[in-house]
C-alpha cells in the first residue's frame, strides 16, 4: 500500500511534465479547425464518411503529433525568456523537471511520426503539417517573437494550417473557395486573439524583452489595428458564401459581435478587463464558428 501511494503521485507528476511540455491544450485548440477543414472537404466533395475514417483517424493522431512536436520545440527554445515571465517560468523546460535533451528527441520523435500519419493521407497533408511546424519553429519562434511587432502576423501562417492539413488529408484540391475561406478566416483570427493575450501579459513580455505589439506601441495602438482585423476578419466571412449562406451568416454574426464589443468595451472597461474579455470572445468565436462547420458538414454528409 505504501508502495502504490509513492507511485502515483509520481505517475501525475510525470503527466503533468508531458501535458505542458507538449502544449496539450494547444493540440485540443488546433484540431477544431483540423476538423472543421476535413468535414468541409468531406462535404463538398460528396465523400463518404465511413470510407474515409482510416484518413479521418490518421489526421487527428498527426496532426496531434505535429502540433505537439511544434509546442516542444517552442518550450525547448524559449526556456531563456520563459523564466523571465510569471506565466511561463513554471513550465518543465524551466524547472528542470524535463532535461532539454528529453524534449528535443520528444519533439523530433513526434514530428516525424505526425508527419509519417499525414502522409499516409496525402502528401498534401504531410506537406502542410510540415510547412505548419517550419513556421512556428523557424519564422515565428526563432526570429520573429524576440525581434520585431509583427511576430503576431508572422505566426498567424502556423496557426492557420490546420484547417489545409484537415481538407488535404481526404482531398488535394486547394483551390476551392471553401477552403479559401477557412484558411483566410483562421489566419486574421490570430491577431485579435494574440493581441487580447499580448495585453493581459504585458508586463510579462516586457520583463522578457519581447516586442509584442501593445508592448512597443501601446494600448491605443493595439486596440485600433485589434479593431482594423476584426473588420477584415467580418469581411473575410463573406468568403463562406458560395459555400453556404448559414455559415456566412454565423461568421459575419460573430465578427461583428467581437467587433462592437471592441469598440464598447474600450469606452465602458479598463484595460486589462478590456483584453480579458476580447480573449475570452475570441476563443468563443472560433469554437462556434468551427463548431458550425463541422455540424453543417456532418448533417450534409448524413441527409
Amino acid at each position: 500500500m505504501k508502495t502504490q501511494e509513492h507511485v502515483l503521485p509520481t505517475k501525475r507528476a510525470y503527466t503533468e511534465v508531458l501535458t505542458q511540455t507538449i502544449k496539450t491544450g494547444i493540440i485540443k485548440s488546433n484540431l477544431i479547425p483540423m476538423v472543421a477543414g476535413l468535414t468541409l472537404a468531406l462535404y463538398t466533395f460528396n465523400l463518404n464518411l465511413i470510407e474515409n475514417l482510416p484518413n479521418i483517424i490518421l489526421a487527428v493522431l498527426g496532426s496531434a503529433l505535429v502540433i505537439g512536436a511544434a509546442g516542444a520545440f517552442n518550450n525547448l527554445y524559449d526556456r531563456d525568456i520563459d523564466i523571465l515571465m510569471e506565466r511561463t517560468k513554471n513550465r518543465p523546460t524551466v524547472t528542470g523537471d524535463i532535461q532539454p535533451i528529453t524534449v528535443l528527441w520528444m519533439a523530433i520523435s513526434m514530428a516525424l511520426v505526425g508527419l509519417l500519419l499525414l502522409a499516409l493521407t496525402t502528401p498534401m497533408a504531410a506537406l502542410f503539417g510540415l510547412l505548419g511546424l517550419f513556421f512556428y519553429v523557424v519564422p515565428y519562434t526563432m526570429w520573429s517573437k524576440r525581434r520585431t511587432i509583427y511576430n503576431t502576423e508572422i505566426g498567424s501562417i502556423s496557426g492557420a494550417m490546420p484547417v489545409l492539413i484537415g481538407w488535404t488529408a481526404v482531398h488535394s484540391s486547394i483551390d476551392h473557395p471553401a477552403i479559401i475561406s477557412l484558411f483566410v478566416i483562421s489566419m486574421i483570427w490570430q491577431m485579435p486573439h494574440f493581441y487580447a493575450i499580448a495585453i493581459r501579459k504585458h508586463d510579462d513580455y516586457k520583463a522578457a524583452n519581447v516586442p509584442m505589439l501593445p508592448v512597443v506601441k501601446g494600448f491605443k495602438r493595439t486596440v485600433m489595428q485589434t479593431n482594423v482585423y476584426l473588420v477584415v476578419l467580418a469581411l473575410a466571412s463573406l468568403l463562406l458564401i458560395p459555400v453556404s449562406i448559414t455559415l456566412m451568416t454565423i461568421g459575419l454574426v460573430l465578427s461583428a459581435g467581437w467587433l462592437v464589443l471592441s469598440i464598447y468595451g474600450r469606452r465602458k472597461m479598463e484595460q486589462r478587463q478590456w483584453a480579458n474579455t476580447m480573449f475570452f470572445y475570441s476563443l468563443l468565436h472560433m469554437t462556434l464558428l468551427f463548431s458550425a462547420v463541422i455540424v453543417f458538414s456532418l448533417l450534409g454528409i448524413i441527409f
